[in-house]
């Protein structure tokens, strides 16, 4: 069971949503399962560090505009 301080947190829906994205889409250039994807999103799986640099490739950013060991800030806060 993982720890609180184990916990991955990620903006992927975010950015999907921003570019009008689909988990299928995601998944499929990366190269996973769809499922994948959504594990990712609810936090439910921690990706590897290759996969994480190719997610914040996919989207052009760095990786630590995709993923944080502490919650990310609510946008406007």
């Amino acid at each position: 069971m993982a720890n609180e301080s184990d916990t991955v947190y990620n903006r992927i829906a975010m950015l999907r949503a921003e570019r009008g994205i689909s988990r299928r889409e995601l998944a499929d250039a990366l190269g996973v399962h769809y499922q994948t994807v959504g594990y990712l999103e609810r936090g439910e799986y921690s990706p590897s560090l290759h996969l994480a640099l190719r997610i914040a490739e996919y989207f052009g950013v760095a990786v630590e505009v995709v993923f944080a060991i502490e919650p990310f800030k609510r946008l406007g806060d």
